[in-house]
This record gives C-alpha cells, sequence and structure tokens, in this order.
C-alpha cells in the first residue's frame, strides 16, 4: 500500500494542510494568541453558465474536523521543517474544540453566503482552512455539475462514467457520491457502491466485441453469462448493423422469457443514429429495449439532443462531468470575519482587497419563498438578527462535537432533490440563466459602511 494510501486510511491527515496554516499558528502560538475567531467558508462568485451550486462534502468536513489529530511521525516531520519545541507539544495535544454552523449537504446555495461558519480558538480554525477547502470545492464543483446534466436530461437517468478520467482514487470516490447525491441514478465506480451503497452499472467496452470473431458472437457470449438486463454495445462496426444483430439476439432472449435491457451508442451521429435503431428495434417489436447513449456528453449536449427529438432514455455521463471540464474549479473562500476582544466581546472584522471584499461579523442566511414554496429570495443578515424567513446555517457541531448523527446519503440525496425542485425552472436553464436575488440586510449594509470607513481611517487610505 502506498504511503498516501496509508495515510488515508488511518486518517492521519493533519498534514493535508498548505505550510502558510502552520506557520501562521505557530506564530499564534508563539504570540499566545489563543482567543476565539470566527471564519466564513462561502463561494465568491459563480461560474458560466451557472446560477446555483448544489453544496455536498459536509460529511467529510465534519469528520475531519472530529477526527484531526498530530501523529509522533508528523511532529517529528515538522521538527525537521524548523518548529519549535513548545509549539510541537501544543499540536501533540491538538483537538478540534470549536463551534460549526453548516447548510445541511444538498442544500440549492448562492454566491457570498456562509455554507459553513466556524468559531474556534484562533489556531484551530485557522489550520483547518485548506481541508475544507480542498474538500468542499471539489464535492460542491462536482454536484452542481452533475445536478446540470440531471437536469438537463428532463427525468431520464444519467449514470456517472468518469472514473478512469478522474484525476486519483480520491477524487474518483467523492465524484461518484457527489454525482448520486446530485441525483444521478449510479455509478460505474464499484468501490464507490460498495462503499457509499450507490447502484453500479456497466455494459462492455469495444474490445470485448473486437475479441470475438463476430459481433454477433460477442454479443451471444455476454449474455450467455448476464442474460438479464444486459445493454449491449452496438456501434464497434457499425451501429445499424450492430441494432439489427441486437435484435436478432433479443428475440433469442424473448424466447427464453427474458427482455434484453438496452443497446448502447457511444459515437457518431447520436441524433440520427438513435432515430434508426428505435425504429428497427421497434419493427422487431421490441418496445422495451432501452437506447442508451454515451460518448462526451453534458449538459449542453444532451440538451441539444433532447432539443432534437432524439429517443434516447439514459446517458452515460463521464469526462465532462467527473472532471466539470467547463469550469473545473468554484471560488470558494474560507475568510475571517470576527475576532474576540478582551472582554469577550467580538469585533466584527472585515476584507476591502479590490474586487475580493469579504462580509464582517457572524452571519445567517434566510430562503424566502413564493406562495407555491418555490424559493423566492436569500437574505445575508447579521446572525443576532430577527427574520421572517427560514434560517439556512444550522449547528451541526459545539465544542468539537456533532450535535447529532449525520443523515445517510439516500436522505441527502432526497434533500438535494427536493432543494432542486423548489428552485424555479428559469434558475436552471443551461445556459443565460438569471440570477437568483441574494440581499444584504440593511444591518449587515450599516456595518459593512461603518468598518469601510473605520478601516480607511485606521490605515490612513
Amino acid at each position: 500500500m502506498s504511503a498516501f494510501l496509508g495515510y488515508l486510511n488511518e486518517k492521519n491527515l493533519s498534514l493535508f494542510t498548505d505550510y502558510y496554516e502552520l506557520t501562521m499558528c505557530a506564530a499564534y502560538f508563539d504570540n499566545q494568541n489563543f482567543e476565539p475567531a470566527t471564519f466564513d467558508l462561502f463561494i465568491r462568485r459563480l461560474p458560466q453558465n451557472r446560477s446555483y451550486f448544489l453544496f455536498a462534502g459536509l460529511e467529510e468536513a465534519l469528520n475531519y474536523l472530529q477526527n484531526i489529530k498530530f501523529t509522533e511521525e508528523q511532529l517529528c516531520y515538522l521538527e525537521k521543517q524548523g518548529f519549535q519545541a513548545g509549539f510541537l507539544d501544543y499540536l501533540r495535544n491538538f483537538r478540534f474544540r470549536g463551534e460549526v454552523w453548516a447548510v445541511p449537504e444538498g442544500t440549492v446555495a448562492f454566491p457570498n453566503e456562509p455554507l459553513l461558519r466556524i468559531t474556534a480558538p484562533i489556531i484551530e480554525a485557522q489550520l483547518v482552512e485548506t481541508f475544507l477547502l480542498n474538500s468542499i470545492n471539489l464535492q460542491t464543483m462536482i454536484a452542481t455539475k452533475a445536478s446540470r446534466v440531471v437536469e438537463a436530461a428532463q427525468g431520464r437517468a444519467v449514470i456517472e462514467f468518469g472514473l478512469r478520467r478522474e484525476p486519483g482514487v480520491d477524487a474518483g470516490m467523492k465524484v461518484a457520491r457527489s454525482s448520486y447525491i446530485a441525483g444521478c441514478r449510479g455509478t460505474s465506480n464499484v468501490l464507490a457502491g460498495m462503499v457509499y451503497g450507490i447502484p453500479v452499472f456497466g455494459t462492455m467496452a469495444h474490445s470485448f466485441i473486437m475479441s470475438y470473431p463476430r459481433e454477433i458472437d460477442a454479443f451471444r457470449a455476454f449474455l450467455k453469462t448476464f442474460p438479464n438486463k444486459t445493454t449491449l454495445l452496438i456501434d464497434t462496426y457499425d451501429d445499424i448493423a450492430g441494432a439489427e444483430k441486437a435484435a436478432v439476439v433479443a428475440k433469442e432472449l424473448a424466447v427464453k422469457g427474458i427482455c434484453l435491457g438496452g443497446v448502447r451508442i457511444d459515437s457518431g451521429d447520436l441524433v440520427e443514429s438513435s432515430r434508426k435503431i428505435r425504429g428497427i428495434l421497434d419493427t422487431q417489436g421490441l418496445q422495451y429495449v432501452k437506447v442508451f447513449a454515451s460518448g462526451d456528453l453534458d449538459e449542453y449536449k444532451i440538451t441539444e439532443l433532447l432539443d432534437k427529438s432524439a429517443p434516447i432514455d439514459s446517458f452515460g455521463v463521464g469526462t465532462k462531468m467527473g472532471t466539470s471540464a467547463d469550469r473545473p474549479y468554484l471560488d470558494v473562500i474560507y475568510k475571517l470575519c470576527e475576532t474576540q476582544n478582551a472582554d469577550k466581546s467580538f469585533s466584527p472584522i472585515m476584507k476591502l482587497s479590490k474586487d475580493k471584499n469579504t462580509l464582517p461579523g457572524r452571519k445567517q442566511v434566510y430562503r424566502f419563498r413564493n406562495d407555491d414554496g418555490t424559493f423566492k429570495k436569500d437574505v445575508i443578515t447579521l446572525a443576532d438578527e430577527p427574520s421572517e424567513g427560514e434560517a439556512m446555517l444550522v449547528k451541526v457541531m459545539d465544542k468539537g462535537k456533532l450535535m447529532s448523527s449525520l443523515p445517510s446519503l439516500e436522505e441527502i440525496r432526497g434533500f438535494a432533490a427536493k432543494n432542486i425542485a423548489q428552485l424555479p425552472q428559469k434558475y436552471k436553464t443551461v445556459i443565460n440563466a438569471p440570477l437568483y436575488p441574494v440581499e444584504l440586510s440593511e444591518k449587515l449594509q450599516k456595518l459593512v459602511k461603518v468598518l469601510k470607513q473605520q478601516i480607511a481611517e485606521k490605515e490612513h487610505l
């Protein structure tokens, strides 16, 4: 087993962090700065052609916060990097003891809304930044992309097929889980199927067909082993000829009382091909045999296919979804928003960098709905402000301990489906979707204005 996989299995991920997190924490320690501070994790802006995010990765984030600790091997390594003995002794007994508020996993969210809010001694809150950003970036990015693909499919099944193109073991597992949360029917990733209980799917490769003297011999050989619910890959040589042979073996199966599940096309003009294949199958009385399409698909291509009335029943979507190819990252941010004073009160903090301003203070997000229950608008407020809306951030961890058991993957998936269904359709279009309204409360707007003025005066800006 590789050293990296050993660390994953043992959950020794405390050094999965940027070096500067540790140097800042060492400086905090050296200056005896142990006071609590609050950080927000949020996404600054929407990628092109996105109008919402589907939040994923909370379960992993909370498990990490519960389990983070430093081993002697890790401390020895840090000693070699020049960290002092006193700080290493502090890390030897390190545990996360903070408070965490978060929106539930599977929530539809929007730019600048806190997804996690962490209040903890500043060393603890600072040290966990990199892991949280890394984990939530990937999983929210993929869940958002996958939800767009699922929406584009208009109720047809979408199977996540991207494992061989996803960047590594960890990403492959997270992509399968995040895609399933977003509504994919299953995955080709067998390990994810075993670990997470996600349904697994697969057909066959062109190499299997090519290994037999004739295409129909390959079909019969596969069906001998897997007679039930098989999908035959029919475009190795010619898709129309392949469909005709699939019809022959489907009738052979029918004599035995078994139904062929479907045929798969992976290349060419999928609109024209699917029409001809559907015609062949229907003419042969095989209306129950489904047409399954794959091959460089994403939400844009699926929308185009269905706009042209391609008779495709389900889709296998790989590389472009599993890597979020059109936008392979999100602008996920983790920023300080308040610090504690000597009298134990908290002072709001904000950043004024050009195009990178942050919102000060402890905050809450409230969601308002239309009469039909769909989302109308969100309002970001200070945490102590009353509001008639639905509070989105929920306290999930206190003193480093979970407040309750985490939801199952099926519960998260169901919650995500409900959230996406309640987002008005105009925000789910593949391109040119309007911006969902997110407002700042008057009290928060006033605080921003006052702080900008105070910072300008203090820093002589």
